[in-house]
């Protein structure tokens, strides 16, 4: 066995490293097995409205900028999505009316999941 000590990011670790039979280097530790994955959540169902407005890509829902109801032009954002620390407008894809906002906030989306319709 081999002491070493080692600085990372300014915090000293001490570590004995094993060497294998016959000085070789010894296997790879087996990995702990996964932890069994949460079941799918269902989709929600889209409300009725004929025009969806989708994510464009994975991540959570950061912000609601509309209402049920309120009229929007298009371009303008209708949903703020988080993505890789980015915050990623979710835009109207034509002039109408909210009809139903189907994510909450903190929800994790999918891409092409339906977030909201509009008429």
């Amino acid at each position: 066995m081999k002491n070493y000590t080692i600085t990372v990011n300014g915090n000293v670790y001490d570590v004995t490293v094993e060497e294998g039979a016959g000085g070789a280097a010894p296997a790879a530790p087996k990995a702990a097995p996964a932890a069994p994955k949460a079941a799918p959540a269902a989709p929600k169902a889209s409300g009725g409205g004929a025009i969806k407005v989708e994510a464009g890509a994975a991540g959570k829902i950061f912000k609601i900028e509309t209402s049920v109801g309120q009229a929007v032009k298009k371009g303008d954002a209708v949903i703020i999505l988080e993505a890789m620390k980015m915050e990623i407008p979710v835009v109207a894809p034509s002039d109408g009316t909210i009809v139903s906002i189907d994510v909450s906030v903190g929800d994790s989306v999918e891409a092409g999941a339906c977030l909201a319709t509009m008429n």
